[in-house]
């Protein structure tokens, strides 16, 4: 399953970084580090965050394309 946000609408609200820790990172203040493999064990947590995201920066799921950044 692949990941992908939206860099340009984060806001960096961070509740992804509250729901899922080992996929999200605040870098400083505002930048966001994320990995774009999500393991099986990490899709539930993902998926909440994704939902959570006050502006919808998150995009979860096979059909994400490879090249979006």
């Amino acid at each position: 399953m692949r990941l992908v946000v939206d860099l340009t609408r984060c806001q960096a609200y961070a509740q992804c970084v509250f729901l899922a820790p080992r996929m999200f990172e605040l870098h400083g203040e505002e930048a966001l580090l994320y990995r774009q493999e999500v393991p099986e064990d990490q899709l539930e947590r993902v998926r909440q965050a994704a939902a959570a995201c006050p502006v919808q920066a998150i995009l979860v799921g096979e059909a994400v394309s490879a090249g979006a950044r």
